[in-house]
């Protein structure tokens, strides 16, 4: 894409509202723009990031053995009132009343739908197991909602819900999700710690949290060193017995503050890392917490009506793309991992209009592809698109000028380590197309 023709209306000044580095430069590298209290409309830039976390998420729980479908963003009242959560939930639940006076709602969450479309759906423990997700924007009416897209009202989140004949099958379904998390977060650059947590108002017996370490995380996360230097499982087995995987992780120490062992934290001694986290993921094995009112059940072995077990597995898709932020930034701007970059490469020209430049610009840019590429083709002066560049924070940068070319090379920038090379404009392309 030409920068010249992209839509990006970059700030200089950080907006007095932004409290946290990932609002400050989402606004900044005009990501989002706020549309109301916390509700954003995404920009080109932001977009892009957030369609490439939303696609690893999707091939880790499709390579899980979840299945995708989607639901509605507007919920029937009745089906919450079924579960009995329709009163209990709070004012955080947008209600909202249509022109038959029929009671509705934007939906936080999905258990209720979900359980609805499986009851009508499934009959026999034959059909069993599934678990089912979508990736649907969800509202949560925060009191007050803040820090950008790291605690806004309006969301975009990746749900799945698993349905189980029994709790030994549902314990399964859980530790598919458990390793499908690792992998999702590994893949987006993230170290994710996975903490033993609280069901709250989802409920059930069962929970983790996943947290991403981040200076500037929301809580405070103690854990044994070891998980910070365990590898991600790599060619998962979905079907086989996951325990021991989990039983790895699981094993060792981690907690946030309000669930610290002090004792059992000092026995690690050396081994105990006290760091910031953010959490990105949540995963709840609830048992038959809706699907006994909500009549969810199967046809067991036996002949006789079973009711089945059931999960939730929540990924916080928009949340992430601040959450990398504040894992991953500099003085600078953002420091995107390659995965989720909205660019691979910024191009910059340092002397639009020189016949050279403008032509061993060009050939770069066909070369690699415009959807890689962020061309910044503007007669704009040098430190202007250095600092953009810096600011939008692509994982790489070649710079093209004429006292290079003279020399037969371009210079190469590494974002993440600010290295920099000078190598042939063959060499560059050989390195960036790899």
């Amino acid at each position: 894409m030409r920068l010249s023709r992209y839509f990006l209306p970059t700030l200089k000044e950080t907006p007095a509202e932004a409290q946290i580095v990932s609002h400050r430069l989402m606004l900044r590298a005009a990501m989002v723009r706020q549309h109301a209290a916390g509700i954003y409309t995404w920009l080109p830039l932001g977009f892009a990031v957030l369609k490439k976390i939303e696609q690893i998420v999707r091939e880790e729980q499709n390579r899980a053995g979840a299945q995708e479908m989607l639901m509605p963003t507007i919920q029937s009242a009745e089906l919450w009132r079924e579960s009995g959560r329709y009163d209990d939930y709070g004012k955080e639940m947008l209600r909202i009343t249509d022109r038959h006076e029929r009671d509705m709602l934007y939906g936080p969450t999905a258990e209720e739908v979900i359980t609805d479309v499986f009851r009508t759906s499934i009959r026999s423990y034959k059909d069993l197991p599934k678990i089912l997700y979508h990736i649907q924007w969800k509202f949560r009416d925060e009191v007050r909602p803040r820090f950008g897209v790291m605690r806004g009202r309006e969301f975009l989140m990746k749900d799945a819900y698993s349905f189980d004949l029994d709790t030994a099958t549902a314990r399964h379904s859980y530790n598919q999700m458990f390793v499908a998390y690792l992998r999702t977060f590994a893949r987006m650059g993230l170290k994710a710690i996975p903490l033993r947590a609280e069901t709250g108002p989802i409920g059930g017996d069962l929970s983790h949290e996943f947290i991403v370490l981040a200076d500037t995380g929301e809580s405070e996360v103690h854990c044994h060193r070891a998980l910070l230097e365990k590898p991600t499982p790599e060619g998962v087995d979905y079907d086989a017995d996951l325990q021991p995987l989990v039983d790895e992780w699981t094993g060792l120490y981690a907690a946030a503050d309000e669930m610290h062992d002090v004792t059992k934290a000092a026995s690690l001694g050396d081994d105990l890392v006290t760091a910031r986290g953010i959490e990105v993921g949540h995963i709840f094995h609830f048992g038959t917490k809706y699907s006994a009112p909500m009549g969810a059940t199967v046809t067991g072995p036996d002949g006789d009506p079973v009711t089945v077990a059931m999960g939730s597995y929540g990924v916080g898709v928009s949340r992430l793309v601040g959450a990398i932020i504040e894992a991953s930034h500099d003085d600078a701007g953002i420091i995107w991992p390659e995965a989720v970059a909205p660019f691979h490469v910024g191009l910059i020209n340092l002397k639009v209009g020189d016949e050279g430049t403008d032509a061993a610009c060009a050939s770069l840019y066909d070369a690699l592809g415009p959807d890689r590429v962020l061309y910044d083709d503007r007669d704009e002066r040098a430190g202007a698109k250095f600092a953009d560049m810096d600011l939008i924070g692509l994982p790489w940068q070649v710079i093209v000028g004429p006292k290079g070319l003279a020399k037969g090379v371009v210079e190469m920038k590494n974002r993440a380590t600010g290295e920099r090379e000078e190598i042939s404009a063959e060499s560059a392309l050989a390195r960036l197309s790899g």
